[in-house]
């Protein structure tokens, strides 16, 4: 599957748009849309274009990630971009053994939904910035995203 226009504006949206390498509040080295990896180095600069083929290259990595977690659980458009979002922020890894992708793959809608909420801490602070997000990925994820 891949993540769906809404989706996509979600991820853009909350992770906003920095053409300059900084850390973020994990202390983890970001540039563009939330681009990491041993390619962002200290010091680099990119144009909006590089950065929307960055998010483009990622998104494709967290599309393969989840699609493959997700295995033949039935899973609507507006679920998978969810998932995808979230599993962009919070790590493929972590997102793997996640209560949320449990629940998804019983059949658990709700709890699965309010498993996003569980997701809102930046080392040990909760940021209002990611309970905004979790917020929006809940809605998307239950089909209420406009």
């Amino acid at each position: 599957m891949q993540i769906n226009d809404k989706g996509r504006a979600l991820v853009k949206r909350f992770e906003g748009l920095r053409l300059e390498a900084y850390r973020c509040p994990a202390g983890v080295l970001t540039i563009g849309y939330g681009s990491t990896g041993p390619h962002v180095k200290t010091g680099m600069v990119i144009t909006p274009g590089e950065a929307e083929r960055l998010l483009d290259k990622d998104l494709s990595r967290f599309e393969v990630g989840v699609t493959a977690m997700l295995c033949s659980v039935p899973t609507s458009s507006d679920e998978f971009s969810a998932m995808t979002c979230l599993a962009f922020n919070i790590g493929l890894g972590n997102f793997a053994t996640s209560t949320l992708l449990k629940r998804h793959k019983l059949g658990n809608r709700i709890g699965a939904a309010n498993a996003f909420l569980s997701w809102v801490f930046a080392g040990k602070q909760r940021l209002k910035g990611l309970m905004a997000r979790r917020e929006a990925e809940k809605a998307l994820y239950m089909g209420e995203a406009a």
